[in-house]
């Protein structure tokens, strides 16, 4: 009875509280949520979080580049995010001789920052709600291309009154609740921004494709950059005459660690989710979207990695490239079986079960809303074929090989009226780079193999018969004949071509004879499905106004899907119960570096100092006060998605304990439905990141920097 008692005592311990599931809206912390977190122990006031008339802790939060958060930690523009966001640009700043993504890189004085061409970080201003402004001109009974190309005309009317030159602030009005709600951003976007730190890949990257999206976690998932402006603080770009940054807010970091239960609050920019699709919309992803991404993307993947084994420099060159294409590779798999596990469609068919009777209790309600489940369902059915074909053609034909996406580019720079030829042959070498001619003609081979083995007959772009015709099928052959013949293969053949006496003719190109055959057809895909996508749109817009009006009615806040602009989530620290006789505990520790640790393995490689220090125990000033223990990872029921990567994690006071980085395997249907038991962010512990830059990295000049609160 008491072993009975012990188990049941430690599944109770893994299950937090529950989370407040929603991306929230930071102009409405007040009226939807302070109270709530505040019932979990947050002690900061909704303007403490979130204001315009004041600093806030928002300001401290930013968006990485183009598709991550970072958070500012110092007074002269530190900025921790995590090191699969910095991971482009330290993979274009390496080299075979200065590899900062196999060795890491210490900037050991200021003056050793290294500008990070291309690289944004930018800060959110202020967010108004402006839907009353681009709703009052749109006639209600407008649809389709119509009543879009007049949103788009207001809404660019509104951001473009809202930009200022003098502080440049830039705007852009954001749609929500599938154009039933719209808020305008402001921003401040800084371009001047420098690599200041980065451990080795085998600590940033630790446990590579084999771990990604699974617990338990020992990844120190960071990076450091710093923000530089101009001597008025104003951005600018790239010069010597720039100065550190000095953010309105930065974090304080907090090394008293957390425990089962304890507050935690996320600020960051979560990219996309879809949890109010249809039980229809949600097959057609299934089978459509993320399977033509498992489908391709593996095959690609194998291609990729083949070369990458045998040659460093390819290594090199496809690292960042292979890591984003794995990344989502990996989640649609987790996805799709998640979605089937979960009985996700079943849990959708229930909600559209309740809101048919909703629907039914009012007359006028059966007038507004009475159809359109029935014609979303069909307006989805009838777009499946034409989408789920795009995604398989822009997977393997398009995006999957290489050449063809320069063979777009180039077009486009030659095109280019206002550059110089030098400039446009500039830009157009630059395309080349991390390019290698071999992988792209292997790759070219099995894509086309994948993709007529996965696409519908009737969307075989016209080049399959001349494949058929000349080279009786074979992909390879046809692939050696196109990289023999195509000016498009490197840039020493492209220039050539341009500079001799005919020029370039592109009709006679093989490689853009290639680009062409695809994308006509993929054009036309496009144009023949459109109208069901728009009908699809259309209904969804009646659909979520259907919803925002049930909510209403019954008392229920609703968060609109994310967007990639920044929101709130808030919930505890915990673990979770992934499957029977299974309890994960809500933190990783060095111990499983260890564990896990295999010489010379490329994704479970301990590096020699991180293992001499480890063994050492020089991590005793960084070790929980509570257990004693070197914390690497942790678990929260934050509610996250792609975007949030980097993002800050915040306790009650709103002191900095970690970074986002991941979600767990056993919820990968995160995006579509939240589940309180299962759903898990996983965070790199911030004295982890504390200890490595200060043991491994001999980072003590950054860490200097850093306030760590009492």
């Amino acid at each position: 009875m008491k072993k009975i008692l012990l188990y049941i005592l430690a599944a109770f311990c893994v299950l937090p509280a529950m989370a407040d599931e929603g991306m929230w809206m930071l102009p409405l912390i007040k009226k939807l949520n302070i109270k709530k977190m505040q019932g979990l122990g947050c002690v900061l006031t909704a303007e403490e979080i979130y204001s315009t008339d004041s600093v806030s802790l928002k300001d401290a939060v930013v968006i990485f580049g183009n598709g991550c958060t970072g958070v500012m930690v110092s007074p002269e523009g530190l900025v921790f995010t995590n090191h699969h966001c910095g991971y482009n640009a330290i993979q274009e700043l390496s080299s075979v001789e200065n590899n900062y993504l196999k060795n890491g890189y210490t900037a050991v004085n200021i003056s050793d920052e290294i500008p990070a061409p291309g690289l944004t970080v930018t800060f959110l201003n202020r967010i108004e709600d402006v839907t009353e402004q681009v709703l009052s001109k749109i006639p209600a009974d407008l649809t389709g291309a119509e009543r879009s190309k007049l949103q788009d005309s207001i809404c660019t009317a509104i951001a473009k009154n809202a930009n200022d030159t003098t502080l440049k602030l830039t705007a852009q009005v954001k749609p929500y609740f599938s154009n039933n709600q719209f808020y305008l951003l402001v921003y401040q976007k800084y371009n001047d921004v420098r690599f200041a730190y980065a451990p080795p890949a085998s600590i940033g990257k630790f446990g590579g494709d084999t771990d990604n999206w699974m617990w338990p976690r020992h990844t120190g998932d960071f990076s450091v950059f710093r923000v530089y402006s101009d001597k008025n603080g104003l951005p600018a770009a790239y010069s010597a005459d720039n100065v550190p940054y000095s953010p309105h807010r930065f974090a304080k970091i907090s090394v008293a660690g957390y425990k089962e239960g304890d507050f935690s609050m996320i600020l960051g920019n979560p990219g996309s989710t879809e949890r109010y699709a249809t039980s229809w919309q949600i097959q057609s992803m299934v089978n459509g979207e993320n399977q033509a991404r498992i489908d391709v993307r593996g095959a690609k993947q194998d291609v990729w990695k083949s070369f990458m084994q045998k040659d460093e420099a390819i290594q090199l060159a496809y690292a960042s490239k292979y890591a984003q294409s794995s990344n989502y590779w990996k989640n649609s798999i987790g996805m799709n079986k998640a979605i089937a596990k979960l009985k996700i469609i079943n849990v959708k068919e229930n909600e559209q079960r309740t809101f048919e009777k909703w629907v039914k209790q009012s007359p006028e309600r059966v007038k507004k809303y009475g159809k359109v489940l029935d014609n979303l369902k069909t307006s989805t059915e009838n777009a499946f074929i034409y989408e789920k074909n795009l995604n398989l053609m822009y997977e393997s034909l398009l995006s999957g090989v290489e050449m063809t996406m320069i063979a777009l580019r180039s077009g486009r720079i030659g095109g280019n009226n206002q550059l110089s030829r030098e400039e446009k042959f500039a830009q157009i070498k630059k395309l080349y780079d991390d390019y290698y001619p071999q992988v792209d003609k292997a790759t070219m081979a099995k894509m086309l193999a994948v993709y007529r083995q996965y696409a519908d007959e009737q969307f075989l772009p016209s080049i399959y018969s001349f494949i058929d015709k000349k080279f009786k099928g074979n992909y390879e052959k046809y692939a050696d004949y196109v990289f023999e013949k195509s000016a498009f293969t490197t840039f020493d053949k492209l220039q050539a071509a341009i500079n001799s006496k005919k020029g370039l003719d592109t009709k006679k190109d093989p490689g853009y004879e290639y680009y062409q055959s695809v994308i006509t057809l993929y054009r036309q895909i496009i144009s023949e499905g459109e109208p069901y996508s728009t009908q699809v749109d259309n209904n969804q817009r009646i659909y979520q106004a259907a919803l925002l009006e049930m909510a209403q009615q019954t008392g229920k806040a609703l968060y609109p899907d994310a967007n990639f602009t920044m929101r709130m989530t808030y919930g505890t620290i915990g673990g979770y119960v992934p499957a029977d006789a299974q309890i994960y505990k809500y933190y990783s520790t060095v111990k499983g570096i260890s564990e896990k640790g295999v010489p010379g393995d490329y994704e479970f490689d301990v590096p020699e100092k991180l293992s001499k220090a480890l063994k050492n125990k020089e991590y005793i000033k960084y070790t929980d006060p509570k257990t004693g223990e070197m914390n690497v990872c942790f678990l929260s029921n934050n509610d996250i998605t792609g975007g949030n990567s980097g993002s800050p994690v915040f306790n009650a006071k709103g002191e900095l304990i970690g970074l986002a980085f991941d979600g767990n395997w056993e919820a990968m249907s995160g995006d579509i439905v939240f589940d309180n038991d299962l759903q898990r962010t996983i965070s790199v512990d911030i004295r982890y990141v504390l200890f490595i830059m200060d043991k491994v990295g001999d980072a003590q000049r950054l860490l200097k920097e850093l306030e760590i609160a009492e």
